[in-house]
């Protein structure tokens, strides 16, 4: 159980990590966030123009949870009020070792900060307690090069964006003959949108389908309905219906002026109906019609599919800065479904029954954070 925290200096145990709990630099304290500071941590990331869902205390509430990771969530206080904040979770397993990681699941994370000495302190401090407790390594998961303190040493993801349009014609304008055609057809073919769907069988089942697809494990039910209780109206699911069945669906954030489809499955015995086309292509109608600015079509590896299907919207495609500070480890990780370490787990997984992979995988999925 977690010991009472006292922000004063004085070392305390935050369940299994040890922590100093006030650094104090020329100008700010960084010390742990404690829940008095919930409402001005969440103001703090709405109003940072770098902060996104996955700094949430809502994303904090969700991992904790689902997974029952360890939070320490580092925030850098001044007379002026908050600094910077560092949302960070210790994560132990057998995969992983033991690491800290901004943030699990989440493809965006790292430091947000007012100020290059309150970065620097929040970097320093995170290293600091990652050396005291011998963590094999630290994982920032930054969005943005100024983000950074030491230099990027992960260049294996991408992330793409689009600008929106407030009608459909100029929307089909903005899109490469290809793709253009391809929603043309899918906009004749009778699919529905619904929005907010209020249940996730739908969602969950196409997902399952997917993941198992890919090799990969799949996330708890659990996970997504806490996702969708913490954020409230920032995160909804949508499905793509013909005939009454769910073809598609996807989760959202909704972000200031973003829109971020995060989780979308199609059915796979419907490929050919061009639904995926149409989730993506309503979606970005949608959200344009109401005025919402960007579309963030998220994260993905290099040379698969889904790098190539962002790629033919006419996205702009950024690199992603992640950065890896080896404390105990000698190289960087790699524990990526890319990884040929993986490839005979992940053939074998493709072979298991769709229901023994929705029972296998919540268990799995929590060492691959």
């Amino acid at each position: 159980m977690a010991s009472e925290l006292h922000v004063n200096g004085r070392r305390l145990m935050v369940n299994s990590i040890s922590v100093s709990s006030t650094k104090i630099t020329a100008e700010c304290q960084v010390r742990l966030m404690v829940p008095e500071d919930n409402s001005r941590w969440d103001d703090f990331v709405m109003r940072h123009p770098r902060g996104g869902p996955f700094h949430l205390t809502a994303w904090k509430k969700t991992i904790q949870d689902t997974f029952r990771y360890e939070p320490l969530y580092l925030l850098a206080a001044g007379t002026n009020g908050i600094q910077g904040i560092l949302p960070v979770f210790l994560v132990k397993n057998p995969i992983v070792g033991k690491a800290l990681i901004s943030s699990p699941f989440a493809v965006y994370g790292g430091i947000l900060a007012q100020s290059d000495e309150a970065r620097h302190a929040l970097y320093e401090r995170v290293k600091e307690i990652g050396i005291e407790n011998k963590v094999e390594y630290i994982e920032l998961r930054n969005a943005f090069p100024d983000q950074c303190v030491g230099a990027p040493n992960v260049s294996r993801y991408v992330t793409f964006s689009k600008e929106l349009y407030g009608d459909e014609a100029a929307l089909l304008a903005s899109l490469p003959g290809k793709t253009r055609n391809k929603a043309r057809k899918a906009l004749k073919e009778g699919f529905t949108a619904h929005h907010r769907v209020p249940e996730l069988n739908a969602f969950f089942s196409l997902y399952s389908k997917v993941m198992r697809r890919h090799g990969t494990p799949v996330f708890p039910r659990k996970f997504f309905e806490c996702l969708l209780n913490n954020f409230g109206e920032m995160a909804d699911i949508r499905e793509v219906r013909l005939d009454g069945k769910a073809m598609a669906a996807g989760l959202n954030f909704y972000f200031r002026d973003d829109m971020h489809t995060y989780y979308a499955a199609t059915d796979p015995q419907f490929k050919s109906t061009d639904a995926n086309t149409f989730l993506y292509f309503d979606s970005l109608r949608w959200a344009g019609e109401n005025h919402y600015r960007t579309f963030d079509f998220g994260r993905s590896k290099r040379g698969t599919g889904p790098f190539e299907f962002k790629r033919h919207w006419n996205t702009v495609m950024r690199e992603l800065p992640y950065e890896v500070v080896l404390i105990q480890r000698k190289n960087l990780p790699n524990f990526s479904p890319a990884n040929p370490r993986f490839d005979i787990a992940i053939r074998l997984w493709r072979k298991l029954p769709l229901a023994l992979t929705q029972a296998l995988g919540p268990h799995l999925i929590r060492l691959f954070p």
